[in-house]
């Protein structure tokens, strides 16, 4: 049975709020963010391969302009303007989207990562999870909406769910040119148990590099849902490890505010019969 997913006018607002943060960024080429893949160290009697990788273009707008997109936005969506880009450690850019639980959050961030590649070029994702459930059901969902999202925007998404036993999927996703979205639950970088700490590791099974090098390299954009989840000190400082283009926080409960560029709150939920109390 096929699944038809509706096109709903809230969901498509929490779309193009981000994707307008970003107007006047140049939409890339593919020479301009082709790369050469750290090699590593071939085992002996193994050949060193040579690949592309393709990264995410670097921004090119300015403080300014973007701040003066953030507040736009921000207007129109009668929210209190940002004084200022707020900036953490973890990226330069930091986009606060709250959306009450129900109302279709990992549709809109899946369906964001369609137009930012279709507006921008931008193929490099990465959705950072509290648990490994959500994990594993953001992976469905991302199973679910691959013919629908096929059929807007004539693309499929690459995505796989980050095991630290499986790092081949890295190569795949670092070489392909296409949309290529990882999965991965805060516990797989932020724990102290060995397998956890394996994409910090140089790793022999790896060509003796390490997991989280190659990914950085990609300078992904993070989604990271439910973040007031993922406020603790040691999760904050992994993240930072990402060298992430810029961060999207999706949630219905912000604990830390930065730039919110969107607010769908219980009570718009309500009154746009949305949820049912």
């Amino acid at each position: 049975m096929k699944l038809k997913f509706k096109t709903q006018a809230y969901q498509t607002a929490a779309v193009q709020a981000v994707v307008d943060c970003f107007k006047g960024q140049p939409p890339a080429s593919a020479e301009a963010i082709s790369y050469r893949i750290d090699p590593g160290k071939a085992k002996e009697g193994e050949g060193l391969f040579e690949e592309a990788g393709f990264k995410n273009v670097e921004l090119k707008l300015t403080d300014i302009a973007l701040l003066e997109n953030i507040t736009q936005i921000q207007h129109q969506q009668n929210l209190p303007q940002s004084a200022e880009l707020v900036k953490t450690k973890v990226s330069r850019v930091n986009l606060d989207i709250e959306m009450e639980t129900g109302t279709g959050k990992t549709y809109c961030y899946i369906k964001t990562i369609f137009e930012l590649n279709k507006q921008y070029g931008w193929s490099k994702f990465i959705i950072v999870v509290p648990s490994i459930a959500i994990r594993e059901g953001v992976a469905k969902s991302l199973e679910i909406t691959a013919a629908h999202f096929l059929e807007s925007y004539h693309k499929k998404a690459r995505f796989f769910i980050y095991n630290s036993k499986q790092l081949h999927h890295l190569e795949s996703f670092s070489s392909d040119a296409g949309i290529n979205v990882m999965v991965i639950n805060v516990q797989a970088f932020a724990a102290r148990g060995a397998d956890n700490r394996r994409i910090y590791d140089v790793l022999d099974d790896f060509q003796s590099r390490r997991p989280i090098d190659v990914i950085s390299a990609n300078r992904p954009i993070l989604i990271l849902d439910e973040p007031q989840k993922m406020e603790g000190a040691a999760t904050l400082k992994s993240l930072e490890e990402f060298k992430a283009l810029m961060v999207l926080r999706y949630s219905a409960t912000h604990k830390t505010t930065h730039n919110k560029i969107h607010r769908l709150d219980a009570l718009d939920a309500y009154n746009q019969k949305l949820v049912k109390k």
